[in-house]
């Protein structure tokens, strides 16, 4: 008999820290406990509203001129000496991270300031952040750059690919 017990009490023992650890299957599966409608998060974690050109942020078009504004980007790489270039260097080289040569070739105006001024939420969200991070090893700092520091910055970033 004491056999019989304790094989049922440890039989529900497993059976209960099996269920304490395995989550529920409807929250897993996307729906709601309560409704049983399905949530707006995918199974995989994706966010479907995230566009990956153009990043997550406030910035959904940034009129760049017809050439380089000099004085923006003037502007730009002082701000850039105090607060990016001791982590990037202006060309492909990486430092701490990658180097801006060509970056605005590879990504949207809008990312990149989408980037420079929503660090984190691009950090948590954008493929090609998370894809830089493994490769660079550090999560980058949010420099509480203003709108118009980013924008200047990005000017300079425009005049180290060779923006006229």
């Amino acid at each position: 008999m004491k056999k019989i017990s304790i094989l049922s009490i440890l039989a529900l023992s497993v059976t209960m820290f099996i269920m304490a650890c395995g989550g529920n299957a409807e929250q897993a599966s996307g729906e709601t406990a309560a409704t049983g409608e399905a949530t707006s998060e995918s199974t995989d974690g994706a966010n479907p509203s995230y566009d990956p050109n153009r990043g997550e942020g406030k910035f959904h078009e940034v009129d760049l001129g017809t050439g380089l504004n000099a004085e923006m980007a003037s502007k730009g790489e002082k701000t850039a000496e105090l607060k990016c270039l001791s982590c990037h260097k202006t060309t492909d080289e990486k430092l701490v991270g990658p180097g801006w040569a060509g970056v605005t070739t590879r990504h949207k105006p809008e990312w990149i300031m989408n980037f420079m001024t929503n660090t984190d939420a691009m950090i948590d969200k954008d493929p090609k952040v998370q894809a830089m991070l493994e490769i660079c090893m550090v999560r980058m700092p949010n420099q509480n750059l203003t709108d118009d520091e980013a924008r200047e910055i990005l000017e300079f970033m425009r005049k180290i690919d060779g923006v006229k």
